[in-house]
Parts: structure tokens; C-alpha cells; sequence
């Protein structure tokens, strides 16, 4: 009976504290801050647009509700290749390149940010082709860098984490310091022109007059052969002695 009374409160004691941890998993909100993922689809609010011009790696036209409008990616930054005053950046025409690929007279959605124009005007939003973020896939290849503009950092934390996957991985500007710093690309000397061969002036032929001419000539030459005389060219064709 005693042993009975005293494991009742011992019992109730130690239950209370299996549930209390069990209610608490590593993965809980208590040990976790809270990340914004860029969903499976992209939200309902998306608008639907075509893609009429790609300018470079993150910066497009579209039809954008009938509209035509210049829009620049969110969180960021592709190697510049037409910002005056700076050169064309390494990594900078592939990243053009690839957007003009996947985009250029494609249907996207458009996924406004916060804020939804820069000091330009331009639209400022996240890019979904065939569902999935294509800001985010210019920084697993490599082809991007995050760069943040507040308010619009919805999805920051995961695209920090793609971008730190790419560097991990040393693709595209991650794969050099000159590139990581920015370094310019490289300038593509044209190869040279060939040099036309020297034409072989025509041997020069002189008649006294058409009838001796038309005897090794019967149709008579034009002008730029070596029997031509303009003496012999009578209605000035371009044509000496002919019948």
C-alpha cells in the first residue's frame, strides 16, 4: 500500500516530463527562425506574361497585363554586360545568354515584390518558368549572387542557401577571384580579314583596227580585256568591235 501511494506522484511526474520533450522536436519553431520557401507552384497571385526581350542575365521585357514593362529579378545580381562606364563582367554573357535561352518568348508568371518599382520605374519581381523560380536558378548555376533590397527579401534565406551551395560547388563566378571581384571578361579580338589576292592585270593586245581585232576576236571584247581600246568602242557600250 505505501510503495503503491509513493510511485503514483512519481509516475504522474515523470509523464509530464516525456510529454513536455516529445511535444518539442529538434525541428520546432522554438529552435528554428522562421524561413519563407519559394513554394512547389508559384502563388495564386502570379500573373501570367510573355517574355518579348531578354536585356541580360536579370533583366527582361514582358506583356505584363497588356502592358509592355521592364522588369528587374529580385535578390539578385547577374555580372553586368551593358551598365555604362563598366566593362562586360566574367560570367556576364553566359548569364545573359542563359536567360535568353529559358525566357525569351516563353509564358512566365510574374510574382510582384513588396515593393513593386526601383528608382527606374522597372517592375521588381521573382520570375516562374514551368513553376519553378528562375531568380533561384540563376544562383544554382552559379550565374548569380543574392543582393538584397529591402523590403523585398521574402525568400532570402533560401536563396542564401543556394547561393552557398554554388560557391561550396565553385561554379560559374565562384569559380575564380577575378570572376568573384567582379573581373572583366576578356575582349573578343575579331580575327583578321583575309587579304584579297592581287588580280592579274590583263595582258595588253594592240590592233591597228577592228577588222585585224575581229580576226582573233570575231565577237569583238569588252572593256576590261586586254584588246579593249576605246577608239574601237564607237557607241560607247563598253563593248569594242562587236557586229
Amino acid at each position: 500500500m505505501f510503495k503503491s501511494k509513493l510511485l503514483k506522484p512519481i509516475l504522474a511526474t515523470v509523464l509530464s516530463v516525456s510529454l513536455f520533450f516529445g511535444s518539442v522536436s529538434p525541428l520546432s519553431p522554438l529552435n528554428e527562425p522562421s524561413i519563407v520557401h519559394a513554394a512547389a507552384k508559384p502563388p495564386a497571385t502570379a500573373v501570367k506574361s510573355k517574355v518579348t526581350e531578354v536585356i541580360d542575365g536579370d533583366t527582361i521585357k514582358l506583356n505584363y497585363k497588356g502592358k509592355s514593362e521592364t522588369v528587374r529579378f529580385i535578390l539578385i545580381d547577374t555580372p553586368e554586360t551593358k551598365k555604362p562606364q563598366t566593362c562586360v563582367q566574367l560570367f556576364g554573357a553566359e548569364a545573359s545568354a542563359f536567360t535568353k535561352n529559358a525566357l525569351l518568348n516563353k509564358e512566365v508568371k510574374v510574382e510582384l515584390g513588396v515593393e513593386t518599382r526601383d528608382q527606374y520605374g522597372r517592375l521588381l519581381a521573382y520570375i516562374y518558368i514551368n513553376d519553378v523560380m528562375f531568380n533561384k536558378t540563376l544562383l544554382e548555376k552559379g550565374l548569380a549572387r543574392v543582393a538584397i533590397y529591402k523590403p523585398n527579401t521574402k525568400y532570402l534565406e533560401e536563396l542564401q542557401a543556394v547561393e552557398k551551395a554554388a560557391k561550396g560547388k565553385k561554379l560559374g563566378i565562384w569559380s575564380s577571384a577575378n570572376a568573384i571581384n567582379g573581373g572583366c571578361a576578356p575582349k573578343v579580338v575579331p580575327a583578321p580579314k583575309p587579304v584579297p589576292k592581287p588580280t592579274t592585270p590583263a595582258k595588253t593586245e594592240i590592233f591597228q583596227n577592228c577588222t585585224e581585232l575581229r580576226k582573233k576576236y570575231p565577237n569583238g571584247v569588252a572593256k576590261g580585256h586586254g584588246a579593249y581600246q576605246s577608239k574601237m568602242d564607237r557607241d560607247k557600250d563598253n563593248w569594242a568591235c562587236e557586229r
